[in-house]
């Protein structure tokens, strides 16, 4: 049967037979993977060996390791496809070696006839017909060749490539073992890291009543506005006041509390750039519609009696009466809502003060009053119900959930980015976030009397922050005396001085600083929190968590220096 095979069907099947594409994983590929699981086993052994591995690092590795097994997966699909191509082939090769036999016994008889058929054309008597036979027959035989050594090449090459796809599949084996193996693992620090953290986040809920009151006293001190009905934002920018002290460290926070609904001086920028304060309102609140109440709605005031609502909102003073009026409308709204919602729709009392919202009496006037009428009755109303609107001056460039801040779940707050365009950097945030012409939207909070009345901090006083940070990691038991050491201590305990502190740490194994010369933070650009703290010092170099960071600083930082939210930098002088 194989006689009967045409020579155009051998041609063709040796043809498909070197056409099909048996693509296989360059050696490279599979070096790459094997090199990043490297990696990331160094990485793995890093970050136990380290104090206490952060969760944020695990999860990073845990990324590295799904990209890892992503890889690997591919791979493993690849391999079987050439598997699948290889067994298509060693059939195709059957009846290739076939064919060759047939071919070689053909080729064979061809040069013999080539080589009588060169003796015999001598003797012919029409040189041209013998010499057109003669490149015949040379043609013939010259193919025949070709595609013999065709079909030896291709077997030479199927069978590097079965012993090549074996070698892949034992180094993958390999790789996914080791993948497992480190995933397993990786699962359990990732579960001891949480445990850690939940422990860490107990005990720092735990520094004590006291020392919690003390940090909340620290703050009440600054005497941060809640919102713009104080009168015009003071902070002042460290950046521009020289301590005296030469290199020194300062840090700042981006907005002030409590960043939750209305960004007023957001809505500002928002005004500015042309939007009306329907799409003002629904940038910072969730789900909520407008609808309208009746403005003779009788609520009480405190200190005022009873007031009809629309009235009452004349005497509102929280928003500069010469903002943009869509701006003042959108305040309009926000303080009707609260209102409403606040005295159960005229049922409770309201205060007058920044507690509740500023009232004053009386009309204020101007645009205010134009606002007022514009938007007569208008109130936010989410599933039925007027929703308390709440707002504060300035937010950093971020909104957050009122779960964020006070634990009570709402469905109209929300977590958001407040800025025109992406932000991918500190940079980006201070020329695109709405409400980046507040003064208060990025400053350093707190001062000392000396060092020319700014927050700026000495190498050694960061040094002890970290140090003491360090400590409360090790042993939570010393919590307790590491309160501030510039005010008595709220537990009546012993507060540790920076030697003591440095000493107690020695005594555990750890290396203290007495200095720092570099301090960096990384932050969710979604979300708006500083992430982590990096410290650089003659102590090494250690990775703190930036919400961890910042309680420790709140802590220990001396007079009423703090770090007031959770997005917040370091500059250096």
């Amino acid at each position: 049967m194989l006689k009967k095979i045409s020579v155009g069907l051998l041609l063709s099947v040796i043809c498909y037979l070197l056409l099909v594409n048996i693509s296989f994983v360059h050696a490279d590929e599979l070096s790459d993977i094997e090199s990043e699981l490297g990696d990331l086993k160094k990485a793995l052994q890093m970050s136990v060996s380290a104090t206490t591995p952060l969760e944020k690092d695990l999860n990073r590795i845990q990324q590295q390791l799904n990209a890892i097994k992503a890889k690997t997966a591919q791979v493993e699909a690849d391999i079987t496809k050439k598997q699948i191509e290889v067994t298509e082939g060693e059939h195709l090769l059957g009846l290739a070696q076939e064919l060759l036999n047939e071919k070689v016994k053909s080729w064979y008889k061809s040069h013999q006839e080539f080589e009588s058929l060169g003796i015999s054309f001598l003797f012919k008597r029409n040189i041209q017909d013998a010499i057109r036979s003669l490149g015949y027959q040379k043609k013939i035989v010259e193919n025949d060749r070709d595609t013999i050594v065709k079909t030896v090449l291709y077997i030479k090459d199927l069978e590097d490539k079965k012993v090549q796809l074996e070698s892949e599949k034992v180094r993958l084996t390999a790789i996914k073992e080791e993948t497992d193996k480190q995933a397993g693992f990786l699962q359990g620090e990732i579960g001891k890291a949480k445990s850690y953290q939940a422990t860490l986040s107990r005990k720092i809920a735990e520094l004590s009543a006291k020392q919690q009151a003390l940090v909340a006293a620290k703050l009440a001190s600054l005497n941060l506005p809640t919102s713009l009905g104080a009168g015009p934002l003071y902070c002042t920018d460290d950046r521009k006041l020289d301590p005296g002290f030469g290199s020194a460290f300062a840090f700042f926070t981006y907005g002030i509390p409590h960043r939750v609904g209305l960004n007023q001086y957001g809505a500002l920028g928002r005004a500015k750039a042309g939007q009306n304060y329907k799409d003002i309102l629904q940038a910072y609140f969730s789900g909520v519609s407008f609808e309208k109440r009746d403005p003779n709605t009788t609520i009480k005031v405190e200190g005022y009696g009873d007031k009809k609502l629309d009235e009452y909102m004349l005497g509102i003073y929280e928003m500069p009466g010469n903002w943009p009026l869509e701006a003042l409308k959108a305040q309009v709204v926000a303080a009707r809502s609260y209102a409403l919602a606040y005295t159960n729709n005229g049922a409770n009392q309201i205060c007058t003060t920044q507690s509740c919202q500023v009232y004053k009496g009386g009309n204020k006037g101007g645009d205010w009053e134009r606002a007022v009428k514009e938007t007569e009755g208008e109130v936010l109303v989410a599933g039925g119900n007027v929703v308390k609107a709440w707002y504060a001056s300035t937010f950093g460039g971020y909104s957050f959930a009122s779960e964020d801040v006070w634990g009570s779940s709402t469905s109209w707050t929300k977590r958001m980015r407040d800025a025109s365009g992406d932000v991918g950097s500190f940079s980006d945030l201070s020329d695109r976030a709405f409400d980046k012409e507040s003064p208060c939207f990025y400053a350093a909070q707190g001062f000392r009397t000396e060092y020319n009345k700014s927050a700026w901090l000495k190498r050694e006083e960061v040094a002890d922050i970290v140090n003491v940070l360090l400590l409360a990691k090790k042993d939570s038991g010393t919590t307790n005396h590491l309160s501030q050491p510039d005010k008595p201590n709220p537990d009546n305990e012993e507060t540790w001085n920076p030697g003591r502190v440095k000493d107690e740490l020695k005594s555990r194994g750890v290396t203290p600083y007495n200095t720092v010369s570099d301090i960096s933070v990384d932050w969710d650009k979604g979300s708006g929190r500083t992430t982590s703290v990096m410290i650089k010092g003659d102590g090494g170099e250690n990775n703190f968590d930036g919400g961890e960071f910042k309680n420790f600083f709140n802590v220990r930082a001396p007079a009423n220096i703090q770090i007031v939210g959770p997005l917040y930098n370091v500059e250096r002088r």
